[in-house]
């Protein structure tokens, strides 16, 4: 791991121009990045989560301004306008925001799944814009973990994730949101949640109007998702899960449980917590 000094964040955008994978600080999780108009690179990414290549990236920006460098915008509905994009970039950027809008055609399909369209969004966390402008490429990043499991808040979540291979890794401590972000579509006739996140969506609504909600994605489809994080089993931690309708005992003595109640139990005091 290395700390965010000048010299580290210029070798990391070396690496990132040269090819390579970069964990990074954002404000919502830490982010697996790669170069995202290099394929290669992209494909980097895919292979070490263990990702589906059916999941699509987000495109990280480190100003606004740079957006039609990545998104089609003479392509929006008219339905939506581009004013309302003006809006929401204006009020929600940086920040824990994705748009999904007509991919500009620079952007490889590995990216994109294919889709014609593209998730964007400028990260409110001066290391990753720092580490992107730097670089003076647009940067593919999902989260720095391996797929299917939480999302690393902390540089060390990442190291323990990718333990036998470790990328440049660049620590700007805990991420102050917690969970990635909300990801809005812009491509049809009315404003689509496709994954909640960091942002409100009452926020959101308060310059959208009413937002249509969408369902998750079928894995087994191997269809590409709208959206990355739309999969059935996006946030899968590795502790197991039983529910019970009464409170049973203590599975066994020799392993740390928790229990989660929602009125009380006789049982509560053989368990490590209690929530």
């Amino acid at each position: 791991m290395s700390d965010p000094s000048d010299a580290h964040i210029l070798a990391a955008a070396r690496l990132l121009r040269d090819g390579g994978l970069v964990a990074f600080p954002t404000e919502t999780v830490y982010g697996l990045g790669a170069n995202a108009l290099d394929p290669l690179a992209v494909a980097g990414i895919f292979e070490l989560k263990g990702r589906p290549r059916f999941d699509p990236l987000i495109v990280h920006l480190d100003t606004a301004d740079l957006l039609p460098t990545v998104a089609d915008l003479t392509a929006i509905p008219t339905a939506i306008g581009g004013e309302l994009i003006e809006q929401l970039v204006e009020r929600f950027w940086p920040g824990p925001l994705t748009l999904v809008l007509p991919k500009a055609d620079a952007v490889p399909g590995i990216v994109t799944s294919d889709l014609p369209t593209v998730a964007v969004r400028v990260p409110d966390h001066p290391i990753a814009r720092r580490l992107i402008r730097a670089a003076g490429v647009p940067v593919a990043a999902p989260s720095a973990n391996r797929f299917g499991r939480t999302s690393p808040t902390t540089a060390q979540h990442v190291a323990d994730s990718f333990a036998d291979q470790p990328p440049l890794i660049l620590d700007g401590g805990p991420c102050r949101v917690g969970v990635e972000s909300t990801v809005l579509s812009l491509i049809e006739s009315r404003p689509r949640l496709l994954r909640p996140g960091g942002l409100a969506v009452e926020e959101l609504e308060e310059i959208t109007g009413p937002i249509e909600r969408a369902l998750p994605s079928s894995e087994s489809e191997n269809t590409p998702a709208s959206s990355p994080g739309m999969l059935a089993s996006h946030y899968a931690p590795q502790t197991p899960l039983r529910l019970s309708d009464e409170a049973a005992p203590h599975p066994d003595s020799d392993r740390r449980c928790g229990i989660l109640a929602w009125r009380p139990t006789t049982t509560a005091g053989e368990f490590a917590a209690l929530e």
